[in-house]
């Protein structure tokens, strides 16, 4: 009975650090795809966003052209030439400044899609890494175990 403790030893550690190795595989898996999903959930915040923003700034945009009619009123001077220009040049320029607000959220919603990409395959590799390792303890124990008993019969 003696003679196979050695055995049970190499086997036990062998399929304890496969276990352990499997775990911490799973694990870092379980945190790279937790990390996918908030870059994801930030990614769909930025849409939120982009929709107060612009809310926000229509609002604006809507008091500046009413404080402005208000000041051509009150100047007496009449809604053509200038006025008309100024006018005209402000709704251009708000519009320019929607469409960059587009954009900007636009590029920052598809970083965060790559990021959560990115993330997604980090876990994918964390786990693969894990099942090598997994591979080499199986055959690395194999091999002692074979030698072990090699060794035991020569003897």
């Amino acid at each position: 009975m003696a003679p196979a403790v050695p055995y049970l030893i190499v086997g036990g550690l062998g399929a304890l650090q496969y276990q352990q190795q499997g775990a911490a595989g799973k694990y870092n898996q379980a945190v790279q795809n937790r990390n996918a999903e908030i870059a994801r959930q930030e990614a769909a915040q930025i849409d939120k966003q982009l929709e107060t923003d612009l809310g926000r700034f229509d609002n604006q945009y809507t008091q500046l052209v009413g404080k402005t009619q208000v000041s051509i009123a009150k100047s007496g001077v009449s809604d053509e030439g200038t006025a008309r220009r100024i006018a005209r040049a402000n709704a251009e320029q708000a519009e320019l400044d929607r469409e960059t607000m587009r954009y900007n959220a636009a590029v920052n919603k598809i970083s965060k899609l790559e990021t959560a990409n990115y993330y997604s395959i980090q876990g994918q590799v964390a786990r693969n890494t894990a099942r090598a390792a997994q591979l080499q303890t199986i055959t690395s124990t194999g091999t002692s175990l074979l030698s072990m008993s090699g060794m035991t019969k020569q003897t």
